[in-house]
This record gives C-alpha cells, structure tokens and sequence, in this order.
C-alpha cells in the first residue's frame, strides 16, 4: 500500500489501527463480517480519506494473512497461549512490519501503544519484545523458516506461505484439476489480492459518476469503480454492486435453451429466483425476463431477506408488472411444478468463491460445514427442475470451486433422473475463455463453467446450465 505518515505518539492508540483492532475483535468475538461491520465503524468514528483507507488495509490485510502471520509469531515467542486480544494485536503489527510500508520503528511503536490501550502495561512489553524479533527478517525470509518445505509438503508450504487453512489448499487443486500444475498458487494469491468495486448498470450504458468508471470485459452491464464510494450510483437505483461473474450467470441463464414458442403470447411466461436474497442476480433477471417478454417471481425463505429483494427489484424500476416476491422455501414452493420458463438455483454455500471479500470467511469454515451443506444443495436443484416446464432451463449457481458442492451435487442430482440433459454452459458463455471445468475422469465436468480470479477477475463463481426433458 502506498506510505502513510508516522503517527504522532500520544500515549494512545492511533485511530486508524484501533478501528481495524476493533474489527478483528468482533469477527472473533461476534462472527461479525468485516465487510459490513468495517464502514459502519469507520463512518461512526469520522474515519475518512487516508485514515479509513489505512484502517481498511490494516484489517483487511491481518484478515488474509493471518495464517501465515501465526506462524511466525509462534517462531517468535515462548508462549504456547496467547490471549485473544494480544494476539490480534500482534497479528496488526506483523501485517505492518511484513506486508505493508509502514517503517519498522512506527509499526512497533503503535503496536505497543495499541496493547497499552486494549491490553495494558504488562502485554504491551511482551507485544515490544515479539514483535522486534519479527522486524529481523522480511516475509520471505520467514516463510522460508516456518513453512514445511515445499518439495515435501507442497499443500502444507502453500498454507503457510498464503494463509489458508490446509483443507481449503486442497479444495482449489481438486477443482482446478490434476493438470493444473503451479495454478493453485496463482489462485490462492489472487484471493488475497483486494477486488475493485465491480457494478451492474441497468438498463447497460454508461452511468452518470463523479469517479472515473470503466467497462468490464464481459458483462454488458458491467462497470468498475477503481476508487471511490459507490454509493451515489447505488443510490438512484441504476447501478448495484455486483461482481461480473455473478452478472454473466444471469445472464447465461436467459440465453440458455431454446424460446418458448409462441412468444410472449397466451398463458403468462415465469421466471423463477428460487433463492433471491438479497436480490442482486433477482434485479439483473427482472431486467432480463422483462426482455424477453417474462415476469419474474423472486423466493427467499427469510423474510428480512424477501424484504431486501423487493427494495432491489423497486429500486431498479420492477415494479409488480414485472416481478412478485415471495417468503416461501424455495424446496417447497407455493407453485405447482412445471410453471417456469428459467429457473435460478444460487444456493446457500460455503463463499469460498468470495474470500477476496470476505478474508475471514477462510478461518469460519470447516470440511464438516461443506458437507453438511450439500444435502440442502441437493434438495434446492431438485425443486428447481421441478419447477421448470418441460423445455425450461435451471442455473445452477455457488459462490464456491468445491467440488463437493459443484460438480458432486449436480451429478448426484442429474443421476438420480431420466429427464435432465446437462448443456453446455461455457458454449453459452463462449466470450469468456477458461471457464471449463477439468474432466478428471468424467467428461460431464467439461459441460460445468468455473469462473476464478486469477483467470477472470471475479469471485470463483461455478455455473451448470440444465435443462428438463
């Protein structure tokens, strides 16, 4: 990140870290979202320009490398048990010391006064005498020490070089494939890079901005915002964040498929968001259906979250011409089967397609989490093609490359079925280049697009297109 300015010493701890400590407490503490609890706390304490964009790299940044961070602080202390709060204050001091530019002598310096503050006297000591061993070497040099060697444990060297838990490792090489080679490395290191705010544009064309915006490579209703706050376009309703994988999904699923004939004439034409909260894919498919002469219904089990879909779908000009909301679980609807044209399963899954955003999310889940989430995958894409006409499409869409909730849920689900055909879903999205999934042994797989931030700057987003037969 760019240099900062020493802070002045005040016997206090600086604001800036202070927010970003704050925030490592709550997602510890409260399974707070850095996301969301980050602005609020920033806004609440008059925390702007140079300051917010600190305190964001700070916890942000700690967020991402804390794995690789602990390592080294473990190599640097004799303590076997360290308390909650003096860890997360090391942890922003290592982040200082080893990933930032931020000098030496100022990252020690504020650490300390930090833990005089949040920890007193005493930890603020121990905090000085750990944290100087860390200055001794840069991040190379102490990952070369901490980490297993790579030639011998190459998943465990890239754990610690990259901060992630082992099983998350394993989980990228087995969905990027067996020929993937060196490419696992280059995903993980792009889920730790920080995204740009990417935007959806309805109807597509150029919004009005005070920030300079530029077009994504795909989508055509998709803008980046390299800087700035996005929230005077979010606010007059054409524009909502959205990152452009999740924009091609919808938009995939209205190419997909043949029309129904007879067009927009006789009974109503449907399209179904089986799962819509919070509404971004349900605002994007409104616009969509609507083209094609179609009226969506969006579905969440929640109602807060049903309440979220209807404000996007207003905010966005869906008015009840053009799209309804239901509270209902999408495995068990309030439609009889075969009434939709296009379904949309986005099912609740890990988000490790979203770790660019969401860094913690790495420390919050457990294989027992991707397991126990697949049953729920399975019955959502049942009910799915339950809902689709004979002829209409499902999109099958996760925030997650784990094969277990990807390719595993729509095999089982398609295997246990005579009337599904899986299509082509890169064809449908021939624009973009390496979306298809590796074979590894089934030739199906190459029908699955996955989308990776390392190949296509967007969250790992998977896409299966089916259709009922």
């Amino acid at each position: 990140m760019a240099g900062r300015a020493d802070p002045a010493r005040s016997g206090r701890a600086d604001p800036a870290r202070r927010a970003a400590y704050d925030v490592l407490r709550a997602v510890t503490d409260r399974d707070a979202y850095a996301n969301l609890l980050l602005p609020a706390l920033l806004a609440r304490r008059g925390l702007g320009g140079r300051d917010a964009a600190f305190a964001t790299e700070l916890a942000y940044g700690t967020l991402r490398g804390r794995g690789t961070y602990d390592a080294i602080l473990a190599a640097c202390s004799d303590r076997d048990d360290l308390d909650p709060p003096v860890r997360d204050v090391l942890r922003l001091g290592a982040h200082q010391l080893l990933a930032t530019r931020v000098g030496s002598h100022a990252a020690v310096a504020t650490s300390v006064d930090l833990a005089r503050d949040v920890c007193g006297a005493r930890p603020a000591g121990f905090v000085n005498a750990v944290l100087r061993k860390v200055a001794t070497r840069d991040l190379d040099a102490w990952v070369s020490i901490v980490a297993p060697s790579r030639a011998a444990d190459p998943s465990g060297y890239l754990a610690v070089r990259y901060g992630y838990p082992r099983w998350i490792v394993a989980a990228f090489g087995d969905a990027l494939g067996a020929a993937a080679g060196g490419e696992i490395e280059d995903a993980l290191a792009a889920c730790n890079a920080r995204p740009e705010v990417t935007l959806a544009v309805l109807p597509p064309g150029q919004p009005d901005a005070a920030e300079p915006l530029s077009r994504t490579r795909w989508s055509p209703f998709g803008y980046r915002l390299p800087g700035g706050d996005p929230a005077p376009l979010v606010a007059g309703g054409r524009a909502a964040v959205q990152d452009e994988a999740s924009q091609l999904a919808a938009l995939a699923l209205a190419r997909a498929g043949p029309a129904r004939a007879g067009g927009s004439s006789g009974p109503e034409r449907l399209w179904l968001d089986l799962c819509a909260g919070p509404g971004g894919k349900a605002r994007l498919l409104s616009a969509l259906a609507a083209a094609s002469g179609a009226r969506l219904v969006a579905s969440d089990l929640r109602p807060r979250r049903a309440a979220q879909v209807l404000r996007a779908l207003r905010s966005a000009g869906s008015g009840p011409d053009r799209a309804a909301v239901v509270t209902a679980d999408g495995r068990r609807g309030p439609w009889r089967p075969g009434l939709f044209d296009r379904v949309l399963a986005d099912v609740p899954c890990s988000g490790l397609g979203s770790l660019r955003r969401r860094p913690e999310a790495r420390w919050r889940k457990s294989p027992a989490d991707v397991a126990g989430l697949a049953g729920l995958q399975r019955d959502l894409l049942g009910a799915a093609l339950e809902a689709a006409r004979p002829g209409g499409v499902v999109a099958y869409v996760t925030c997650s490359p784990h094969v277990a909730e990807t390719r595993q849920v729509v095999t089982a689900v398609t295997d246990r079925r005579g009337d599904v055909t899986i299509l082509d879903a890169p064809a449908v999205l021939a624009e973009v280049p390496g979306l298809r999934c590796p074979g590894d042994g089934d030739p199906r797989s190459a029908r699955f697009a996955q989308f990776w931030p390392h190949r296509h700057g967007t969250d790992a987003i998977f896409l299966a297109l089916l259709s009922r037969g």
